[in-house]
């Protein structure tokens, strides 16, 4: 019987003997903006959806569902740009999708694509799960030619305008299809400038951009091979090929490796209608966040400029105004912007980063994606969220990396050397405070030498551009710090910066930049490439020369200690974790490996609730200990090891109290000595070469001595010293060293108790192989610990054990624990 459909039809039809099954749905490539339950369906998940449009495209189309105007569009999926870089081609019935799309696209705003009378003009974009911002390809203008310039210049009455848009088609074509350098249109641009003395852009004229457009269409020629394309729809394809294909980009690439971010995911093409923001006075465009991403602060920072287009923000090109200015140009734009970003930031629960173009007085929004933050602003963001119920304190601790913690203990410049750097004429520049920290490094001015001295030489690098585009990515990453001429807050270098923690200033205009002669200057004051300056990204300010820097203090990182609190609190939980009938489901904890009192205040400081490893061979190496280490070694009788341990005794004893002083009630885990003793004599060649010298020089006095000494250094050699004389066999070949240990252990616990102090101590017997050798020491040190104990009249609980750490413990752990 043939299955029924949803409809109730039946899905096959029977003709005489033949069955003949219903054709089979198309696979769907393309989805147009108010189609995203389509994708839901398909996807499974607003996760799935994610993966299948992109990040970009999924914000417009979740967008174009919740009323906000957004321009007609529509998403190529992944799955396409997956199926293009199998083969090079366009899957089987993708591109007869787009075509239909565009039909939808022309239906809805009434406009036709390449049609001179009434002209549709799309943007193509990028756009992956992850947000790479400015490592792929985006083309702005498609569907102008020479016909349908004419005809827009009719139906607008705006020649400049019109010859504007042309003159950037041809330039982002060149660029982004052709992979053309930058420089083979913008030479030809800044001369022209030059020559007419025109300072920006705005400057000129409809002829100016006329004749710049046409000198444009000679150097695409010249360099591709063949005149721009005319064909509209050729642009289209070339121009979706070429998105598909920044995929596998070196940048893209870079950024990927540097990111953690999948190979396998692919980008997604994204065809919006193009609304202008270069109209004219009435018309602007701009980016924003709804948070600030450098400091956390719930103030929307932004920027925008009039008469523009959407990359002069992006790439910092023109220096943009701040968005509350837009509020006393455009009142109503700017509340109903305001209006619709505080929407989107309480659907996605997270700081929003924004695109917008305003044409004619009217609010489009060209993208909202989850913003790239500074780890102090990540932390700051979660903390506030999660007070403003926007999100659980479980959510607010998921989104604060290990990464964003380390961070924010990055060093910071010295207050008083800044103070210092400013009264002696070190004080340089000036700009935006794009990234926050401290860096010092030497100055290059392509991304190409900043990676190759970062990487090659191991120089600390300071990569300064007058503004940066993704292709510099590589040197931004490999750099200490980035900075700029031109650009502000939302400029690439500052966005790309904030992600990857790098101390950034930008649109530092008082810096003349001379690329050919490979320098930088402000006034008469002149920096040549590979000399040192430091850049404060937290103020903005740079100075020549290398300021010192200190460690901030985790005692002023307000935020960051009440995310480590809630940690703390969540991890302590009784059942927060899966296991077992009878395993402790309990969190985990955080324990500190600390050798010395003052590096167990820290860990207290930084939340640690126990010490899990203090190796107390480390305090033998401080330089009025380890003379008196030498001589207990070289000693030859029992007598002589005792009475230099004795002199050991007072210093491990202090330690100890202080160990046991800044972890009171924690536990604190002390392993005896581990390592074979010549680890703490002179090393055995430097020694050989000191000999041989006074023997060919003659020298006799104190030669003996060396002599001797590396008799006992070359005695105390070993082939392989983790199978030797270390951890419990030392301490059963002389046992002195481990029973002076315990003393001073037991004798701290014990003044600490007398003191209030609640005391923990746990006693590790390193590298034991056997329950036999366990069964020899064991009852020694434990007889110590009780006789201290009965001498000062206190008692504490206390933990006599080992570590399981080379394979024949581990096959023997069931003997030795009955001991341990």
């Amino acid at each position: 019987m043939a299955k029924k459909s949803l409809s109730g039809k039946s899905a096959r039809k029977t003709v005489g003997q033949k069955t003949v099954s219903k054709k089979r749905a198309a696979k769907k490539w393309v989805y147009l903006f108010d189609e995203v339950k389509a994708a839901e369906r398909y996807a499974g998940s607003w996760e799935g959806v994610r993966s299948l449009l992109g990040g970009k495209g999924s914000g417009l189309a979740d967008m174009t569902r919740a009323g906000v105007p957004v321009p007609p569009g529509f998403t190529v999926t992944t799955e396409a740009c997956n199926e293009f870089r199998k083969s090079g081609k366009f899957p089987a019935g993708m591109w007869d999708q787009v075509l239909a799309a565009m039909k939808r696209i022309e239906k809805a705003t009434g406009k036709s694509f390449g049609d001179p009378n009434n002209p549709l003009l799309v943007s193509c974009r990028s756009g992956a799960k992850f947000s790479m911002p400015g490592m792929m390809n985006t083309i702005l203008n498609i569907g102008l030619n020479d016909e349908v310039v004419e005809g827009m210049i009719k139906l607008t009455n705006n020649p400049r305008f019109v010859w504007d848009l042309y003159r950037r088609l041809i330039e982002m074509f060149g660029t982004t299809v052709f992979n053309l350098d930058d420089e083979v249109f913008e030479h030809p641009m800044a001369e022209y400038k030059e020559k007419r003395g025109y300072k920006v852009d705005t400057d000129m004229t409809a002829d100016d951009w006329m004749e710049l457009t046409n000198t444009f269409k000679k150097v695409f020629e010249g360099h591709v091979g063949f005149e721009f394309p005319q064909d509209v729809y050729k642009q289209l394809e070339l121009a979706t090929k070429a998105v598909f294909e920044s995929w596998n980009g070196k940048r893209a690439v870079d950024y990927r490796r540097a990111t953690g971010i999948s190979d396998d995911l692919g980008t997604a093409v994204n065809i919006v209608t193009m609304v202008f923001g270069n109209m004219g006075s009435d018309s602007g465009t701009g980016v924003a966040f709804t948070r600030d991403p450098s400091t956390g602060e719930k103030k929307m920072l932004g920027e925008y400029l009039l008469n523009a287009q959407g990359e002069d923000v992006v790439a910092g090109i023109r220096n943009a105004d701040p968005i509350e200015h837009l509020k006393d140009q455009m009142p109503r734009a700017y509340k109903q912007f305001m209006d619709i970003t505080k929407k989107l930031e309480k659907h996605y629960k997270d700081m929003q980063d924004v695109e917008f173009t305003i044409e004619r007085g009217k609010l489009w929004m060209l993208q909202t994606r989850n913003g790239k933050r500074t780890a102090k602003a990540a932390v700051k963001i979660a903390v506030d969220m999660a007070k403003e119920k926007l999100i659980t304190k479980e959510e607010a601790v998921l989104r604060v990396t290990p990464e964003n913690v380390d961070s924010l203990l990055h060093p910071q410049f010295d207050d008083a050397a800044i103070k210092n750097a400013e009264n002696n004429g070190t004080f340089f520049a000036k700009g935006v405070n794009a990234s926050p920290g401290a860096a010092v490094g030497q100055v290059y001015f392509d991304a190409d030498t900043a990676e190759k001295m970062a990487k090659e030489e191991k120089q600390n690098v300071i990569m300064v551009r007058p503004f940066t585009k993704p292709d510099d990515v590589h040197g931004m990453i490999a750099s200490q710090g980035v900075l700029t001429s031109e650009g502000g807050a939302t400029s690439h270098a500052a966005v790309v910066a904030r992600q990857f923690g790098i101390p950034c200033v930008v649109g530092a205009s008082a810096i003349r930049i001379d690329l050919e002669k490979r320098m930088m200057s402000v006034g008469g004051k002149i920096v040549q490439e590979g000399e040192w300056i430091s850049v404060d990204g937290t103020t903005g300010r740079v100075y020549v020369g290398k300021i010192p820097t200190i460690s901030p203090s985790l005692e002023e990182q307000t935020e960051l200690l009440t995310l480590l609190k809630w940690a703390d609190e969540i991890c302590a939980r009784k059942d927060i974790r899966k296991a077992p009938k009878g395993w402790p489901t309990r969190g985990l904890q955080v324990w500190a490996n600390a050798d010395y009192p003052k590096d167990a205040r820290r860990a207290r400081s930084y939340g640690a609730v126990g010490i899990g490893l203090c190796r107390t061979e480390h305090m033998f190496f401080e330089p009025e200990r380890l003379p008196i280490v030498q001589r207990m070694i070289l000693s030859d009788t029992s007598d002589g090891r005792t009475d230099a341990l004795n002199e050991l005794l007072p210093y491990q004893r202090k330690d100890f109290d202080g160990l046991f002083e800044a972890m009171d009630g924690y536990p604190v885990i002390i392993r005896l000595i581990d390592p074979p003793l010549h680890e703490f004599m002179p090393e055995q060649e430097k020694l050989l070469e000191e000999v041989v010298t006074m023997r060919v020089k003659g020298e006799t006095e104190g030669l003996k001595e060396k002599e001797k000494l590396l008799s006992a250094v070359r005695g105390l050699h070993e082939s392989n010293p983790m199978m030797g004389l270390r951890g419990v066999r030392l301490s059963i070949y002389m046992p002195e060293i481990v029973e002076m240990q315990v003393r001073a252990i037991f004798e701290a616990a014990a003044d600490c108790t007398l003191r209030g102090i609640v005391v923990k101590p746990e006693v590790m017997i390193p590298l034991t192989g056997t329950v036999k050798e366990l069964e020899w020491i064991q009852p020694r040190l434990e007889r110590i610990a009780k006789t201290v104990m009965e001498e000062k009249k206190v008692k504490f609980d206390y933990k006599f054990g080992t570590m399981i750490e080379i394979p024949r413990a581990a096959v023997t752990a069931e003997e030795i624990a009955q001991r341990a």
